[in-house]
């Protein structure tokens, strides 16, 4: 063996038992592997998977790319939404799945991102589904309202608008809620004036539409 062989293979030695050293290190106690981060790339090295607590960074995800986020979205939005986007939750502690162009499609974690449309009502935690434009499509979370815990789950029209929930408020209201804005309909039990304005709780069938009286079956009246 000569003289540089043998250094090299001494090395190799020296490596060898180094990363077996720092490998039973990690495992010797409890058997659990303890890091940061993990980044999952396809075989093209695009990132499509992050997992941490908070998530690493990724040079594919649009959400934290402001020149992207602009060339994606900003045609929806006013000239001003980069100045309140930045001020988003784009975060996770969990799981996030990205697509092949990099729009966050899968958010497993507490607390999840905002929608791309707007900050949440308040820090939630759950599972939550965007379209391939990346603006989100359905969720199913617990949030936190000024202290207090609400249930939703929720499926969205495309550009992020509420279609159908189902809902567990904290203030008692429980029922499904579809459509908004100008038009919708709620079916369900309300304590408050959530979907009724009324005096006394409510409990059956309301169906609003703007410029027309509202249509309400309630039983609490009978």
């Amino acid at each position: 063996m000569s003289e540089s062989n043998k250094y090299l293979w001494i090395y190799n030695i020296f490596i060898t038992v180094l990363l077996g050293f720092l490998l039973y290190q990690n495992y010797s106690d409890s058997n659990v592997l303890r890091v940061k981060g993990i980044v999952i790339e396809d075989a093209n090295g695009k990132e499509r998977i992050l997992i941490g607590a908070p998530i690493p960074q990724a040079y594919n995800r649009i959400r934290t790319d402001t020149t992207r986020v602009i060339e994606e979205w900003g045609r929806f939005f006013p000239d001003d939404y980069l100045s309140y986007y930045e001020k988003y939750n784009h975060n996770t502690n969990g799981i996030l799945i990205l697509d092949e162009t990099g729009h966050d499609r899968i958010a497993i974690g507490s607390l999840v991102p905002d929608p791309n449309i707007g900050p949440r009502i308040g820090p939630a935690s759950g599972i939550m589904l965007n379209d391939q434009r990346g603006f989100e499509r359905s969720g199913y979370s617990l949030i936190n309202v000024n202290g207090q815990n609400r249930v939703v789950l929720g499926l969205d029209n495309p550009g992020g608008t509420e279609g159908i929930s189902l809902v567990l408020l904290e203030d008692g209201t429980s029922g499904l809620t579809i459509g908004g804005g100008a038009k919708s309909i709620f079916l369900g039990r309300a304590d408050s004036s959530y979907n009724y304005d009324g005096d006394s709780n409510f409990n059956g069938l309301r169906i609003h539409q703007a410029g027309q009286e509202d249509t309400i079956l309630n039983s609490e009246n009978n």
